[in-house]
Formats: C-alpha cells, structure tokens, sequence
C-alpha cells in the first residue's frame, strides 16, 4: 500500500467515525436504532473503490471491536458484533466491497445513475434486509416480521444513498479528484 493510499484510507476511516458523532434516532419498536453512519460506508465503496474502501471499514470496525465508542450513540466495543446490529455491522464491508467493486469496473465512465442504482441494491437492500434477518435471529423474531421491519430503514437510507451518490459523482468526476483516484 502507497502512502497516498494509506493516507486515503486512514481519512475515509476517520469520516466514517466522525458521522458516529450525529446522533442516533432510537425506535421503540426495535432494538437498532436508525444511524447516519452508513452513509460513511456507501461512500467508502464510491470513493475509494473494493480494495480501500474495505479496508478503511475493516479498519473502522476493528477500532470499535477495541472498545472505541465510534458506533453512533457512542457505542463500542466487542459487544456490538454480538448484538442486534451485529448483521449490520458483518455486512458493512461487503457493502462497501461490491459498491467499490461496480465503482472500479465503472470508473472511468461513473455517473450518478451507475451510483444510485448499485448504493439502491446493495447499500439500501441488501443491507437492510440482510441487516434485519440476522436481527431476528439474534432477537428470536421471526424471518417475516425481521423483513418487515426493514422496510422502517428504507426511507432514510434511500436518503442516504442518494446523498452519498450525489457527493460520489460530483467528486469522482472532477478532474483533479479523479487524476488522484487514477494514481492510487
């Protein structure tokens, strides 16, 4: 890893964490909260691509395996992966890896359609339905009712998507940004 990729995914690591600091909306119907955060890890995959974006998640989530409270609501430690968030937690670098993945096999071409459509599936989708199923199994909720519940994360992260899609192609077509991206 170059030094301006280490750079790169120390930074992404960072801007991950620090959208810990907005606040969670708890629900009182189930056990996870409604976070910013992931909004962090869409944009891993969009900025940085399979291989950086990943690792600045992996590295993101071991810091908070540590005990460091990143996790909004200043949550942390090994606990969480055991938790009602655990499926969340698992599938946040699998996430950001096939965003990254259509990112690289789309980047000399991306546009915010390519984006939206690929953050829709599997950052909205995949990650919300998967999210909550091992929820249910963790919580002792069955499968339809774990589906369900899902579709209370859409709306936000619809949001989200489109927000990380929006700064994604505004920064990965601007020329400078996209030379930057070219060198790594």
């Amino acid at each position: 890893m170059s030094t301006k990729n280490l750079v790169y995914t120390a930074l992404m690591t960072a801007i991950i964490a620090v959208m810990g600091v907005i606040p969670s909306i708890p629900l009182p119907f189930m056990p996870v909260p409604i976070v910013f955060q992931n909004t962090g890890i869409f944009l891993a995959g969009i900025l940085l691509g399979r291989k950086y974006g990943t690792i600045s998640v992996i590295v993101f989530l071991l810091l908070v395996a540590t005990g460091l409270p990143l996790l909004s609501g200043g949550r942390g430690g090994i606990g969480v992966f055991v938790g009602p968030s655990a499926g969340f937690l698992f599938l946040y670098p699998v996430v950001t890896f096939l965003i990254g993945l259509v990112r690289d096999k789309y980047f000399n071409k991306i546009n915010f359609t390519v984006l939206i459509i690929v953050t829709l599936l599997v950052g909205v989708l995949l990650l919300d339905i998967l999210g909550t199923i091992i929820m249910g199994l963790i919580t002792n909720l069955p499968i339809t009712k774990s589906v369900s519940l899902a579709f209370v994360f859409m709306p936000g992260d619809i949001v989200k998507a489109i927000l990380a899609s929006i700064i994604g192609n505004v920064m990965l077509n601007h020329s400078r940004f996209k030379q930057l991206m070219k060198d790594s």
